[in-house]
């Protein structure tokens, strides 16, 4: 039986006099209540009650155990009222993960922002461009691109946001040197600042895919070292639109090609459960849906 039910029905017959009046008390038989209080006692070996057909009271360690079971309940009921209070205000810190590329002044806009409407939620982000475990590795929650919501992992909640391209980039003073291409085979001849293991420029044309020949100069692990490689002049690469807005770059690059974008996806909330979702996640989830519109709001959905 449930050791939490009988230390309740036992505490209970202590304070009411009497099984009936506990019995009436708990809603339940008296029969169920004597039951809870002998498989208490018989799993702790110790008589905690001398009771007759017309009176009971307590044995020398039935007392003890009164009081310290009545001090359980009662440290419990306050976690239950201070965990409820947590459920009507946004406290607490709320782990994020996003792409590399997204630690730009849009973001910080959009969590000073968050900031300013729920002052008690601090914002953990953590700016890594491999996928995260956010079970294993205890984040709240993610923002990814996909350009198939099949691809995600599965089991987690997906909330689409905005629609995301890349673009192939280059500075004006490399673009100014080597020329602008006008086609995509002339990337086939421009150096290329690869992203991870790259080999090929993959763009997508009016008649679908197209994929060139790199020829890549120098590699980075991450989409925002790329993007200051490619300010410094020393090649093209396929860049998310978001950087040729950004204050450090919208002056130093320059999209080239805007008709064969490299990728297109969709960028994604992606959390653990809509279950009990803590209320630090759900305000900043209704906060970002908000923040970035992307036209009519979709539904979330479970990637299976």
């Amino acid at each position: 039986m449930d050791t939490l039910t009988g230390i309740k029905a036992f505490v209970q017959v202590v304070e009411s006099g009497s099984f009936v009046a506990a019995a009436d008390r708990l809603d339940v038989s008296t029969a169920m209540v004597s039951k809870h209080v002998m498989n208490v006692e018989g799993r702790i070996g110790v008589r905690l009650l001398n009771r007759n057909s017309r009176t009971l009271s307590l044995t020398e360690p039935g007392r003890m155990y009164f009081e310290r079971c009545k001090a359980i309940l009662g440290d419990l009921e306050e976690t239950e009222l201070e965990l409820g209070c947590l459920r009507a205000t946004a406290r607490g810190t709320l782990r994020i993960t996003c792409p590399s590329w997204l630690a730009g002044q849009r973001l910080a806009d959009v969590l000073a922002r968050f900031r300013q409407r729920y002052p008690e939620v601090v914002a953990d982000v953590s700016f890594d461009d491999r996928i995260v475990d956010l079970v294993e590795e205890g984040y709240d929650l993610a923002l990814r691109v996909s350009p198939n919501p099949t691809l995600l992992p599965s089991g987690l909640v997906a909330r689409p946001l905005n629609s995301i391209s890349f673009l192939v980039a280059g500075s004006r003073e490399y673009l100014r040197r080597h020329g602008m291409p006008k086609s995509p085979e002339d990337l086939a001849h421009r150096d290329c600042i690869a992203v991870g293991s790259q080999a090929s420029w993959v763009l997508q044309g009016p008649n679908g895919k197209i994929e060139i020949p790199a020829r890549v100069v120098t590699r980075y692990r991450s989409m925002t070292g790329v993007a200051h490689a490619v300010a410094a002049g020393m090649g093209l690469a396929a860049l998310p639109r978001n950087f040729f807005e950004d204050p450090p770059f919208v002056r130093q690059l320059m999209p080239v090609l805007t008709n064969f974008p490299a990728v297109q996806g969709t960028l994604y909330l992606v959390y653990v459960s809509r279950k009990n979702t803590p209320l630090k996640l759900r305000c900043f989830i209704d906060f970002f849906l908000e923040a970035a519109p992307c036209g009519e709001q979709q539904a979330p959905f479970v990637v299976a």
